[in-house]
């Protein structure tokens, strides 16, 4: 069977964070020979961390997400979807974090959310066949983007309905985040997986795990609309969250609910 395809669109420019940066867009197997069919999408933020070693952040540590995906949709576990990567820039502190801290700077995820809502998701919607309604469109990232994920996932659940958090940095500004989440009104409520690894730093754990039980008492339901997965051994790197990849694509996208 053929695998995905990768294209990249270069210098995507932003006039909300004016500023510009690459999108790398997975296509999946047979994308180009079923004309008809349309796909749901999942948007990922760090995007040079995704496919490419010679790109990464850590030179030949990726996410393998290509192939990943191709493996789980080609053995019928995942549903066939477009996953969009969003390279960052030089301002990622700043348009991962929902708040400003006078020694890290931060606070522009809400302008960030207006360059993923309202440019890079319309050229996407008209640049290829997806699905669109929140039930097919994810948000999902690392660390900061992680949490940038969370942010957005719960303050825009009727755009974003799956939320991928692995390691998400839930500490930021006193683990503003958790206040964030509990005091918000989430309708619809996006299904979510969240993850951390239990060699990432001390207490780190513990405030992921608490930012899961302001879900549940949220209403949130365990292998329902929330998957939470302690790693053991996983450190806070590109081949750590490398192995979850197939998982949460598994949980958010599951082969059942395919395209049409």
């Amino acid at each position: 069977m053929s695998s995905g395809q990768l294209r990249i669109h270069e210098q995507f420019r932003s006039r909300f964070l004016r500023n510009q940066r690459d999108l790398i867009v997975y296509t999946p197997p047979a994308y180009a020979d079923q004309s008809w069919r349309h796909y749901p999408v999942l948007y990922l933020h760090d995007g040079q961390n995704l496919f490419d070693g010679a790109t990464s952040f850590i030179p030949g540590q990726d996410w393998h997400v290509g192939q990943t995906a191709d493996h789980f949709i080609q053995t019928g576990a995942v549903a066939p979807l477009i996953i969009v990567g969003m390279y960052n820039t030089k301002a990622r502190i700043g348009e991962y974090t929902p708040t400003h801290i006078p020694k890290l700077g931060g606070g522009r995820a809400d302008r960030y959310a207006k360059f993923l809502i309202e440019e890079v998701k319309p050229f996407i919607d008209g640049e290829y066949r997806v699905l669109t309604g929140s039930q097919h469109t994810g948000i999902g990232g690392s660390s900061l983007g992680g949490l940038v994920s969370l942010y957005l996932g719960l303050q825009h659940s009727r755009i974003f309905g799956k939320i991928a958090a692995l390691s998400p940095s839930v500490w930021w500004n006193q683990l503003i985040i958790h206040r964030f989440a509990r005091a918000a009104t989430v309708e619809p409520r996006p299904r979510i997986w969240l993850d951390i690894g239990t060699r990432e730093g001390p207490r780190i754990v513990q405030d992921v795990e608490k930012f899961r039980d302001v879900l549940l008492e949220k209403g949130w339901q365990p292998g329902r609309d929330l998957h939470y997965e302690r790693v053991d051994g996983a450190e806070h790197n590109e081949a750590a969250w490398a192995q979850r990849v197939g998982p949460f694509l598994q949980f958010l996208y599951p082969a059942r609910e395919t395209a049409v």
